[in-house]
């Protein structure tokens, strides 16, 4: 299938068409977010039921880049699968950043505008700028456990010396921040006030993490902090770094990499960047809730409290249906095969039964 690809450049909202090329499909081959667990799921799902025959054209935008596929191998899945039901129907793929899926979407460019990670406040003030009503949404997938650049699970973690194996997001909030929103009675800053003894009841707790004004800290303040933008000051930040061989030294790999040498800190970050001399911590949502630990199943489930979903967008009039040829790829997306399609790409992970269910209704 042929797919024409375009540019935006978001913060001008200027388009310009790009250059035709082919949606290549790689093998179906299983990444380590498959689980046993995601397969039952996705098994338990009803098939893909063609509507009325479909035509015409979806220009879908999203997340990728010009040098990285992310996006659209999976879009690639998703369009040789479709095609298969519904042969009118033409993906013409335009993954070049989350950004420009929204502006493209708000200025007619789009007709369906997939995301990396959540909107943000700003991509939604853009669309509202052009129409007088938010952009339509539908949860699609699941995001990774450990796959850079598929909103791999954000974790927190502590020195491998420490005795503690868990927390609630009451105490990270107040640990992490600064106005402790969640309920806890005061700011924490020293172990003792976790109920640690002896040398560890007086020592400060030193917080490692994400910049705050990147989309990580953002997500970290829209729900760890509930919605509060006063961190703790002593937060040390990091940032992608580049080297001078090329490669990226990650910001998830620079906190664990200090907290590895800082027996009385705490990080936020990822599975993928831990080394021997961390340990992850399990969560639960408040006092008296499970603790539970990332796995595949905890976040497709989510049952781990900061599981994170990969969403889709329309422009759809509010009270009007969702064009049909939008509704019926969505279909797709949201069925047995669409789903599966997830699990063969290998890095998102798919949707429970439940939550597909969910998403299903919001189209009807």
């Amino acid at each position: 299938m042929k797919a024409t690809r375009s540019l935006c450049w978001a913060a001008g909202l200027l388009l310009a068409a790009g250059a035709a090329c082919g949606l290549e499909v790689p093998p179906a081959t299983e990444g380590r977010n498959a689980s046993e667990f995601a397969r039952q799921e996705v098994a338990s799902m009803p098939p893909y039921a063609p509507g009325p025959p479909a035509s015409g054209v979806i220009r879908l935008w999203g997340h990728g880049s010009f040098s990285r596929p992310f996006m659209r191998l999976l879009v690639a899945r998703w369009a040789r699968g479709f095609a298969r039901f519904q042969p009118g129907v033409k993906i013409e793929e335009d993954t070049y950043g989350t950004s420009s899926a929204i502006p493209a979407l708000a200025l007619g460019a789009g007709d369906l505008a997939i995301l990396g990670e959540e909107i943000l406040p700003e991509a939604v003030d853009t669309f509202e700028r052009v129409k007088p009503y938010p952009p339509f949404s539908v949860e699609i997938a699941n995001g990774s456990v450990d796959v850079r650049n598929f909103d791999y699970a954000q974790m927190f973690f502590v020195h491998k010396d420490n005795p503690l194996a868990q927390l609630t997001l009451t105490q990270l909030d107040a640990i992490f921040g600064a106005e402790h929103r969640r309920g806890a009675p005061v700011n924490i800053r020293t172990w003792g006030q976790l109920g640690l003894k002896g040398e560890w009841a007086d020592q400060p707790i030193t917080p490692y993490g994400w910049r705050t004004d990147d989309s990580f800290g953002f997500y970290l303040e829209q729900t760890l902090l509930a919605g509060s933008h006063r961190w703790n000051s002593a937060l040390r930040e990091f940032v992608h770094r580049p080297q001078p061989n090329g490669d990226i030294y990650d910001h998830g790999q620079q906190a664990l990499d200090a907290l590895a040498h800082d027996r009385y800190g705490i990080a936020v970050s990822n599975i993928r960047y831990a080394g021997p001399d961390v340990k992850p911590l399990a969560v639960a949502e408040r006092a008296g809730a499970p603790y539970v630990a990332v796995t595949a199943q905890t976040l497709i489930d989510h049952t781990y409290p900061l599981s994170r979903t990969i969403p889709a967008f329309v422009d759809r009039v509010p009270g009007q249906p969702v064009e049909a040829k939008v509704k019926e790829f969505l279909h797709y997306i949201l069925s047995r095969e669409g789903q599966q399609d997830i699990l063969d790409d290998g890095r998102y992970l798919p949707l429970s039964a439940a939550s597909v269910a969910t998403e299903l209704k919001k189209l009807e």
